[in-house]
């Protein structure tokens, strides 16, 4: 039986991961926005609506409730209903990946909840404010992995950067199964997948990632996560189909004239990397509504702005807005 974290696996965990690595080489990551009221309040109807459309685009995995969907900004009720949304309107047709974050102990209860609420997996965010040493990172997953049995994806973005030596212990804890990247420091992660054992999945998880996509498939990590679908899946797909058959023409092209003026755009403002993408879903006619504080929409020049390079980027891919 093959074995990611050098132990064997039991069989749920040994699927969860067969099928993200198949999910991986089929479509993009997906990570659906978390659907709010204009009075802040959850907007249940909202998501369900949201995240089957996006379903519907056939990506290679969802994400509910991480960093695009606002999982810090959810409560444990409405982090159970976004979960159990996106489990019941995938209804196993792909990977469901919620995320859990801050410390490991409130961590494992938000893993409780996924657990219950029918989730495949984890995606482990950077824990709260302080910095910690490597063997504090590698503890972390440690802890929450003896306390769910949904297979974990460490997360590395801000605060949280493993070594290869890390990376070698975090693969061997039962039931941790891959990393996800948000630094783009290729050299460091090129040392990382030399390092880790066979089967142990990689994901590009850098801002806008198919700006750098490219560049990551030379160091062996392929499969990448795109806000871009939560808005525009006819975009995010076309850009994944002219990669996977070489078409450096449409690449570029999209990259060009799209992905790096909504990368200018995203950068203008901190959070921009969400609220612009909840912004850009509600020109699709999304129900998704505001941000929550502490991040705030985009100023009416940004959203003009905004909306001539949907606009573009939509032409591009012989779609409308």
């Amino acid at each position: 039986m093959a074995s990611v974290n050098g132990e064997t696996e039991n069989g749920e965990t040994e699927t969860v991961v067969r099928r993200l690595r198949d999910g991986m080489v089929a479509g993009v990551l997906s990570f659906p926005l978390t659907s709010f009221h204009d009075d802040g309040s959850l907007d249940p109807d909202g998501f369900r609506t949201h995240v089957a459309a996006r379903i519907a685009t056939a990506p290679g995995a969802v994400f509910p409730a991480c960093g695009t969907g606002e999982f810090f900004s959810l409560d444990e009720d409405e982090y159970r209903t976004v979960v159990t949304i996106a489990v019941e309107e995938a209804a196993g047709s792909v990977p469901v990946v919620a995320g859990v974050g801050y410390g490991w102990a409130q961590a494992a209860r938000f893993a409780r909840i996924a657990e219950e609420a029918g989730a495949d997996a984890l995606l482990v965010l950077p824990h709260y404010l302080v910095a910690a040493p490597q063997d504090g990172l590698v503890a972390q997953l440690e802890q929450l992995a003896a306390r769910t049995r949904l297979p974990l994806i460490a997360y590395q973005r801000g605060q949280v950067t493993f070594t290869a030596s890390s990376l070698k212990r975090i693969a061997a804890i039962p039931g941790v199964i891959g990393l996800k990247d948000g630094h783009s420091d290729l050299d460091r992660l090129q040392r990382l997948t030399l390092a880790a054992p066979e089967g142990f999945l990689f994901f590009n998880g850098a801002s806008t990632a198919e700006i750098q996509a490219r560049a990551y498939a030379t160091v062996g990590v392929p499969a990448y996560s795109s806000a871009v679908h939560a808005f525009a899946p006819e975009i995010a797909n076309a850009f994944f189909a002219a990669l996977q058959v070489g078409d450096d023409k449409t690449v570029e092209k999209l990259l060009r004239d799209f992905y790096v003026p909504l990368v200018e755009l995203r950068d203008r403002v901190p959070g921009y990397a969400v609220s612009l993408v909840k912004a850009a879903a509600r020109l699709r006619g999304q129900q998704v509504g505001p941000v929550r504080a502490p991040l705030t929409d985009p100023s009416a020049a940004d959203l003009a702005e905004l909306t001539t390079l949907l606009t573009t980027g939509l032409d591009l891919v012989g779609a409308a807005l």
